[in-house]
């Protein structure tokens, strides 16, 4: 909720741990320019590299190098099209990469969450949920290139107050089905501003039981990919994507780093529109987005207390202890059982 820096640049995070004990990245995609990408991945070995509108090699899709060794390549990729990157070894391993942030004119904090390699060797799949942050300016361009994502549902995670103002359209654009828990941002607000600033995000768990619940089964459900945001996309979007990559089995320190990235990924200039707080003299979301003025930067700071630790960290330590994990808390709070987490594994795994 806490409004921080944005930047327009857009990153890609490649965890190279030096200990096979720790999930990392096997190939990463970011893009230089508005046609082109560079593609990094952690070895030599020979590969066949393969263009696919989707994760998988079949009719239509584009060879651009039969045997490549380079570490780094750049490959043309517009920006408009939403495309996966797949190395083809000569043993017939593939492994898949794409941009983690998709390249909008007008939105913020939009990626998708796939591309981690597990403890145990899997790899979160790609093209089967996006997290962002709000949406409420996204240009015609925005709209196509989503519309390329499959979309079967959106997830909002916001209160009834943010909706008000700046209400998704993905679902309108798209035909996805949209879901929403009512519930007032009040209390999580004064949440947000009571005590010295330590463990903010203990009982957010508990408050936003129903729409983690909803988030989970369509996932499981497998239906088509998921957007799921709040307005900043960092918080409880971030709670979200930590609760789900670590149930996954993707290391800790790879998640932290992950959420962390909200810091640079964030447009806040984006999230929300331009309303006059007179309008909404009850509506806190507009007063703390408005309260520098119209024509003044949002300003914030990244995702840490003031004794440097991070909010998401003291979190995990917070989980630990209430419900011995995150998969505790899918159990004991959300109700879920084994064949339930069998099956989002299933899912959300290759």
């Amino acid at each position: 909720m806490r409004l921080i820096k944005g930047s327009t640049a857009l990153v890609t995070l490649a965890v190279l741990a030096s200990s096979p004990a720790f999930a990392r990245e096997m190939t990463t995609v970011t893009r230089l320019d508005s046609r082109t990408v560079e593609l990094d991945r952690d070895d030599t070995a020979p590969v066949s590299v393969w263009i696919s509108a989707d994760t998988r090699i079949d009719d239509g899709d584009r060879r651009v190098a039969a045997t490549a060794r380079d570490r780094k390549l750049k490959l043309d990729i517009p920006s408009g099209e939403r495309r996966y990157v797949i190395l083809l070894g000569e043993d017939g391993h593939t492994t898949i990469a794409a941009e983690r942030v998709l390249p909008l004119q007008q939105g913020s904090n939009f990626r998708d969450i796939g591309g981690y390699v597990t403890r145990d060797g899997h790899m979160v799949r790609w093209d089967k949920a996006f997290r962002s942050g709000a949406m409420p300016l996204l240009t015609d361009a925005d709209y196509a290139l989503i519309g390329q994502l499959h979309i079967d549902s959106v997830v909002d995670l916001r209160a009834i107050e943010e909706r008000e103002v700046a209400p998704d359209l993905v679902d309108d654009r798209t035909g996805a089905t949209f879901i929403a828990n009512d519930y007032s941002l009040k209390p999580l607000m004064a949440r947000f501003g009571e005590g010295n600033g330590e463990n903010i995000y203990s009982g957010m768990e508990k408050m936003l039981a129903p729409q983690f619940r909803s988030l989970f089964r369509r996932l499981m459900a497998d239906e088509g990919a998921v957007i799921y945001h709040c307005s900043a996309g960092q918080d409880r979007t971030g709670i979200a994507t930590a609760l789900l990559y670590d149930v996954l089995g993707v290391d800790r320190e790879t998640i932290l780093k992950d959420y962390h990235l909200s810091t640079e990924l964030r447009r806040p200039q984006w999230e929300m529109p331009q309303v006059d707080p007179k309008d909404y003299p009850n509506n806190p979301i507009v007063q703390m987005y408005m309260a520098q003025g119209k024509d003044k930067p949002i300003k914030a700071n990244p995702l840490y207390t003031p004794s440097g630790a991070s909010y998401l960290a003291q979190f995990f330590t917070y989980l630990d202890a209430q419900y011995g994990g995150s998969e505790g808390y899918l159990r004991k709070v959300l109700g879920f059982g084994d064949d339930d987490l069998a099956r989002l594994r299933q899912v959300m795994l290759r």
